[in-house]
């Protein structure tokens, strides 16, 4: 007959209740190693037990069978028993402390002491087990078994919350990864987008200018013959008119070529305080300028641009333009020029007047978005494009204090 297996014992089939009982879930580890403690004071009968890991050179009391308060129970583990059995990855127990020939040092309170590795399943000595007891005692091999048995399951739960951590962390990191290379692709799919588009409007607006010019050119000649033979002051305003409308529809048909023509930059180093002051002694003769003062503030050191003189100056002429026909005669607009980080600089043209309407400022850089009764809505357009064709951005805000025109460039390396 075949032999049955021995009945465990009574202190086995708690030791087992106790291990089942444990409920480990991801997240939960503090729960879980305080339970643990517990368990093994409960069931040795010792008066406290803790869970210690090791990190580096130091030790953490990460559960406890009594209540410790808040806060970091954090230890140094050079000459403590925990430091002793981290580094041998050997049993300790302390029968009586009075006849300890290493004189180490326990909690006064307590006279036995027994301690346990925790080792993972590659053999790496994480913490420890440890268990104080106020009477001195003799641990059996049961009580040094089920402190054992405590140590591994213990250990494997550390050392399976760290291998989720750094999971954690991982899943992070690719996250970030996947989320930065899906951002480049939208950003690398947009710019194709807009390259094609622009591209078809290109090819259509120099056809329609093409269309459009020849004629237009025809009419104009028409008028001017008609100014030199008709006399009558009526007949000569309206020819002037025409002849104004005529000026105006060439002045969009440059325009609209200009923003459909690819930006192809002749780019140099460009001091930038330089670049402004000459600028700014085009613009102080502009019409525009007439009455009305331009300050300009310098709060940093020479820097240079790489960029294109003549789009650069196209640009920033349009931008001064635009502010000075929006204030009265007597009043001034601002620019003020200063580091926005170490890689960029910013210039800044402030004017004051009515603020620009919330719902149209974010289509001021689109084309035909004009709040000028005779404006053709591309010279921010225009702006915009050779701005961003540097590497550069283009900002705008108003306010009830007027409105501000932030241009931001790349620092020359």
């Amino acid at each position: 007959m075949d032999q049955q297996a021995p009945e465990p014992s009574e202190r086995e089939r708690r030791v087992l209740e106790c291990l089942a009982a444990l409920s480990y879930r991801t997240g939960e580890l503090g729960h879980y190693l305080d339970e643990i403690a517990r368990g093994v004071s409960r069931l040795i009968k010792s008066d406290w037990s803790i869970v210690t890991v090791r990190h580096g050179n130091d030790g953490q009391v990460v559960a406890s069978s009594l209540d410790l308060g808040e806060g970091d129970h954090g230890f140094s583990m050079h000459g403590t028993l925990v430091g002793e059995i981290t580094q041998t990855g050997r049993l300790l127990i302390i029968e009586d402390i009075r006849n300890d020939v290493r004189q180490s040092q326990l909690p006064e309170e307590y006279s036995g002491y027994i301690g346990v590795p925790l080792r993972t399943a590659q053999n790496e000595v994480i913490g420890t087990i440890c268990s104080f007891v106020r009477q001195s005692r003799q641990f059996t091999d049961d009580e040094i078994r089920t402190v054992e048995l405590f140590a591994e399951r213990a250990a494997t739960a550390i050392d399976n919350y760290r291998l989720y951590q750094q999971q954690q962390q991982f899943n992070k990191v690719l996250e970030q990864e996947v989320a930065a290379r899906t951002e480049e692709l939208q950003v690398a799919q947009a710019q194709l987008i807009e390259r094609e588009r622009l591209a078809a409007i290109g090819q259509f607006a120099a056809m329609i200018v093409h269309e459009v010019r020849n004629p237009l050119t025809t009419i104009d000649l028409g008028l001017k013959h008609a100014q030199k033979i008709l006399a009558s002051g009526v007949d000569q305003e309206r020819l002037a008119l025409s002849l104004s409308e005529s000026h105006r529809l060439k002045h969009l048909l440059n325009e609209i070529l200009l923003y459909a023509k690819p930006q192809v930059l002749q780019l140099s180093r460009l001091n930038l305080s330089r670049f402004l002051d000459e600028l700014l002694i085009q613009i102080r003769e502009m019409p525009e300028a007439i009455e009305r003062q331009i300050e300009l503030k310098h709060s940093l050191p020479e820097v240079e641009v790489l960029g294109d003189v003549n789009k650069l100056r196209q640009a920033f002429i349009n931008l001064f333009r635009n502010a000075l026909e929006a204030i009265a005669p007597g009043e001034t607009v601002n620019c003020n020029v200063c580091c926005a980080n170490s890689n960029q600089v910013w210039i800044q043209i402030h004017n004051g007047g009515d603020p620009i309407s919330p719902e149209i400022l974010p289509k001021l850089t689109e084309p035909f978005c004009s709040t000028k009764p005779s404006g053709t809505g591309l010279g921010l357009a225009i702006v915009k494009r050779i701005i961003v064709a540097h590497n550069g951005d283009l900002t705008i805000a108003s306010t009830n204090e007027g409105t501000s025109v932030s241009v931001q460039l790349p620092i020359a390396v």
